[in-house]
C-alpha cells in the first residue's frame, strides 16, 4: 500500500521549491503525495499553483490582513492539526523557514508523525536576522526525522546541532529544479512572460538591475535607505530598474513615495514565477534581501548583491556568486556601480560556480523518502 506523504506549504517561495518535489513523489513507486496549502500568502501562492498545475487537496485559506505572528501561528497549528487528524498521513514534508513550515512540523510532531524538512540546516547564527525565520528553522531541526540539506555547509550546521548523520542527506536546492522547469517552458513559449515583455522592450539597450525586498528586519530605516539607493542608481542614463514590489504595506510605504514617476524605474505588481524567471534572465544583476534569489540568480549567471547584514546562505558568498552589502545607501550604490563599471569584477561573480544544486534535488528527496520507509531502524525520532 502506498505511503501517504502530506506536503504542507503556504507561501510563494515554498510552493516554488516544493512543486518539483510533489512531481517527484508522484513518479516514485509506493508514495502518494497529499497537498495541504495554508494560504499564508494568497495571490502569490495561487500564481505558482496555477503555473505548476497543482490543485491542493486541502486549502486552509488562513491569510488575514494585518495578522500578527502569534495570531497566524495559532491558526496554523490548529488548522493543520485538524487536517492531519482527518487524513492520518504516514509522513509530513515541510520546506524552509516560514510559520507554515514550523507549525506544520510541530503539528506533526504532536501526533508522532515523521517529519521531513526540505532545505534543512540553513543558519545565519543570529536569531533576529532573518527574523523569525532563523528560529523557525532551528525548531524544525530539533525533531525532524529527515533533513534534506541543500549544501554540505547546511549539513555541517546540522551536525553541529547533534543531528545524526544518517538523518541528513545533501540534495542540492529544489529551487534549481523549479528554475530549470520554468526556463524550459519559457524557451518553448516566450509569450508566457507577457508581463515582463513590454518592460523589456521599454528598457532595450539599458543595463537592467532587478530588485526584490521584503525582509521584516529591514522595515524602517533599512527600507528607506534601499529606496534611496535605487533612486541613486536609476539616475544613471545606462541603467534601468525593474522592481516587483512586495504586497506588504510597510514595503510599499517605503518604496512608492521615493520611486514612483522615475523614468528608469518600472514598479510592478508581484510577478508570477514565469515572469520573475524572465526578469532573472534579462537582468545584469540582482539587488535583493530574499533568500531564494541568492540561489536562483547564480543558476543563471547573475551576480547578487544581498541587502542584509547576515545570510543563512553563506555558500553563495564563499563561492563569489553573492555579496553582502547591508542596507546602507552608499554601500549599495558603490557595490552596484562597481559591478556595472568593472567588467572583471562582474565576470568574477557571473562566472562563479553555483553551489546550490544541479536540478536533480527533488528526485534525490523522493528516493530518500522511499528508502526511509524500507529501513525500519531509522524510524526513531531524534
Amino acid at each position: 500500500m502506498a505511503k501517504r506523504i502530506m506536503v504542507i506549504f503556504g507561501t510563494r517561495p515554498e510552493a516554488i521549491k516544493l512543486f518539483p518535489v510533489i512531481a517527484a513523489l508522484k513518479e516514485a513507486d509506493g508514495l502518494e503525495p497529499i497537498v495541504l496549502v495554508t494560504g499564508q500568502h494568497r495571490e502569490m501562492l495561487d500564481q505558482v499553483l496555477e503555473i505548476a498545475g497543482l490543485v491542493p487537496d486541502h486549502d486552509l485559506a488562513l491569510m488575514q490582513p494585518g495578522q500578527s505572528l502569534d495570531e497566524i501561528s495559532a491558526r496554523l497549528l490548529t488548522g493543520i492539526g485538524g487536517v492531519l487528524d482527518s487524513e492520518k498521513p504516514d509522513m509530513v514534508i515541510v520546506q524552509g523557514d516560514t510559520a507554515t513550515a514550523m507549525c506544520g512540523a510541530l503539528a506533526a510532531y504532536y501526533r508522532k508523525l515523521p517529519v521531513a524538512h526540505v532545505e534543512a540546516g540553513l543558519r545565519s547564527g543570529n536569531i533576529y536576522h532573518p527574523w523569525p525565520e532563523e528560529v523557525n528553522r532551528k525548531i524544525i531541526g530539533g525533531f525532524a526525522d529527515l533533513h534534506f540539506a541543500p549544501t554540505e555547509t547546511a549539513a555541517h550546521a546540522l551536525r553541529r546541532e547533534a543531528v545524526a548523520d544518517d538523518k541528513i542527506l545533501v540534495t542540492g536546492n529544489t529551487v534549481v529544479d523549479a528554475l530549470h522547469w520554468v526556463t524550459a517552458r519559457l524557451a518553448e513559449d516566450p509569450s508566457r512572460a507577457a508581463v515582463i515583455a513590454p518592460v523589456e522592450a521599454r528598457f532595450a539597450g539599458k543595463r537592467i538591475i532587478g530588485v526584490t525586498t521584503h525582509r521584516r528586519e529591514n522595515f524602517g530605516s533599512g527600507m528607506d535607505d534601499i529606496a534611496h539607493a535605487i533612486r541613486d542608481l536609476a539616475a544613471r542614463d545606462d541603467v534601468a530598474i525593474i522592481f516587483p514590489v512586495h504586497l506588504n504595506p510597510q514595503v510599499r510605504a517605503a518604496m512608492l513615495p521615493i520611486l514612483v514617476g522615475l523614468d528608469n524605474v518600472a514598479l510592478l505588481e508581484p510577478l508570477d514565477y514565469l515572469n520573475f524567471t524572465r526578469l532573472l534572465q534579462i537582468a545584469d544583476l540582482m539587488l535583493t534581501d530574499s533568500g531564494g534569489v541568492q540561489e536562483e540568480a547564480p543558476a543563471l549567471g547573475k551576480p547578487v548583491l544581498v541587502m542584509r547584514d547576515t545570510t543563512e546562505r553563506p555558500e553563495g558568498v564563499v563561492a563569489g556568486t553573492a555579496k553582502l552589502v547591508g542596507t546602507d545607501r552608499a554601500t549599495i550604490v558603490a557595490e552596484a556601480t562597481r559591478l556595472l563599471d568593472d567588467s572583471t569584477a562582474y565576470a568574477a561573480m557571473a562566472q562563479a560556480h553555483n553551489p546550490f544544486g544541479d536540478g536533480h534535488s527533488s528526485g534525490r528527496i523522493a528516493r530518500a523518502i522511499s528508502g526511509w520507509f524500507s529501513a525500519p531502524e531509522r524510524h526513531q525520532s531524534n
